[in-house]
């Protein structure tokens, strides 16, 4: 390398330390501490790891039923929650980018709810989900639907959880997609529209395929945030009923800050995030042979 390389390589990394000492402070230091009170058991006069328990954590992790439930109930919400917010987001942001009167407006509408907390988001549709007081059974009342316990059976509360956070985060996918169609090149899809070309083959033959990239990326990012699911599952059903909704985040919080099983739940932290890594790898490499196709 020259003198001239070197000298700008350092340049980059004088640029960017601050902010991978930051990243390690803020991200290196839980990780090796979890990862840490996953093998001992931990003080809680203190707080400080105390004695050394080998994998004991991990084996009680991998044997409880609970923990195994709450992983496929996770799975089972990213199976459908993931499909339908990718859909409708992009689908909508092809509507809400067509020329036509008003748009603007519902643009603005499908921001509010980035602008709700999780928490909040989710006493409210507790509240409107009412079996006996809520907004949604009345109106069905109105037109002689049964009221439909939406949070008591197993098979609808997981669905309200899917409901409240498609809600909440497929405004995020709008967002994302309607800034990438503003990227494609407007020369394309005018050579597609003088080959004969009508909005349904410009959308599945042109659109679609240069927006491959983003579409991956886009789902990618929303795996990231969908895997973190917790304060939903927490203020609308608290898991329940039974463990229909308990996903694994909040079994590891109600294990660790409940039942102060924090070895156990640092072992169970601990296989949520080399899971995730794993599949996060899967989806990236993905993501980069769908970017040298299109």
């Amino acid at each position: 390398m020259t003198k001239y390389g070197l000298i700008d390589l350092a340049n980059r990394w004088t640029f960017i330390l601050p902010a991978v000492v930051l990243m390690a402070a803020l991200l290196g230091y839980p990780i090796l501490y979890t990862l840490q009170i996953s093998f001992t058991e931990l003080d809680l006069a203190t707080f400080t790891p105390k004695e050394w328990v080998g994998w004991e954590h991990y084996v009680e992790a991998f044997t409880d039923e609970k923990f195994h439930n709450s992983l496929v109930v996770t799975g089972i919400y990213l199976v459908f929650a993931l499909p339908i917010q990718m859909v409708l987001g992009f689908g909508i942001a092809f509507l809400v980018n067509a020329e036509w009167r008003g748009r603007g407006l519902i643009r603005a509408l499908f921001l509010v709810p980035l602008a709700v907390a999780p928490v909040v988001a989710g006493g409210v549709w507790k509240m409107l989900l009412d079996p006996l007081w809520g907004v949604f059974n009345w109106v069905g009342g109105l037109f002689g639907l049964p009221a439909v316990d939406w949070l008591g059976d197993p098979t609808m509360a997981m669905a309200t959880v899917i409901i409240i956070d498609t809600w909440r985060w497929t405004p995020f996918i709008i967002l994302v997609a309607s800034a990438a169609l503003l990227t494609l090149p407007g020369d394309v899809l005018e050579a597609a529209s003088v080959d004969g070309a009508n909005w349904w083959h410009k959308l599945w033959h042109v659109s679609l395929p240069l927006l491959a990239p983003i579409i991956a990326a886009t789902f990618v990012v929303r795996w990231l945030g969908a895997m973190k699911m917790f304060d939903i599952a927490l203020v609308a059903t608290r898991g329940g009923p039974g463990q229909a909704t308990n996903v694994v985040n909040l079994y590891i919080y109600e294990q660790a800050f409940r039942s102060l099983h924090f070895g156990e739940s640092a072992a169970m932290a601990v296989i949520v995030l080399v899971i995730t890594m794993i599949l996060m790898f899967v989806f990236l490499r993905g993501t980069r042979k769908l970017e040298e196709k299109f």
